[in-house]
């Protein structure tokens, strides 16, 4: 059995979608993404994890009691496939189109309801495709929840941010601060949605080449500094 162009297709996509969350993907939302029937994507991922590119794993349902879902992740030897040098591919002026994204969305939700803001940039988090564009989203999120308490901690957030011996430190360090004061002011639902986007978030990190951790630590330092 050979990695035919339309086996490498669904592999290809199922590793977009496994690099922008991190979590194990169903093959129905595969299948949505392609524009195919449900049951051509699961067959199609058989024959790919017969080759060894994916691996399978199951979860229950929570919406079909006592039924399990079949999701798939790519193995090491997909990785290997398509292993391309990320420091490589950063694009400075994408990136620059992102932060000035972010900064407008946050300033247009100034006035929002906290509830209502906190869902729309939940939404747009939802919609990035790349794991640096969702770290910053996932940040971006914070900072405006921060906003909305009226810089009661900023000064605080701030400097122990800066005081942090490594980028990866400092902004773990303000993700876990303000995720445990947002957290008990939200409705148990987006609750539960936030914990998990921001669970996605410190493992995307983890991937981050160097040069893409110091860019988007230096988003967060200026943020915080208009604040």
């Amino acid at each position: 059995m050979l990695l035919t162009k339309r086996r490498m297709q669904f592999l290809q996509k199922l590793m977009d979608l496994y690099q922008k969350t991190n979590l194990p993907i169903h093959y129905e939302t595969l299948a949505q993404t392609l524009e195919v029937s449900k049951w051509t994507a699961y067959d199609m991922l058989k024959e790919i994890e017969k080759l060894g590119y994916l691996s399978r794993s199951y979860q229950v349902n929570s919406k079909e009691t006592g039924r399990s879902q079949v999701l798939y992740v790519p193995t090491a030897k997909a990785s290997q496939l398509f292993e391309q040098n990320l420091s490589e591919d950063f694009d400075p002026i994408e990136w620059k189109a992102t932060v000035a994204k972010i900064n407008k969305l946050l300033s247009r939700l100034k006035g929002s309801a906290q509830t209502e803001a906190i869902q729309l940039m939940l939404e747009e988090t939802s919609k990035v495709s790349s794991r640096l564009d969702f770290c910053a989203y996932i940040i971006g999120l914070l900072l405006m929840f921060l906003r909305k308490l009226s810089g009661k901690n900023d000064y605080l957030i701030h400097d122990l941010v800066s005081r942090a011996p490594n980028n990866e430190t400092g902004m773990t360090v303000f993700v876990g601060m303000v995720l445990g004061t947002a957290i008990q002011t939200l409705n148990d639902e987006i609750g539960v949605e936030l914990i998990e986007m921001v669970s996605q978030y410190f493992k995307s990190i983890l991937d981050l080449t160097e040069i893409e951790k110091e860019m988007l630590f230096d988003f967060l330092i200026q943020a915080l500094r208009k604040s």
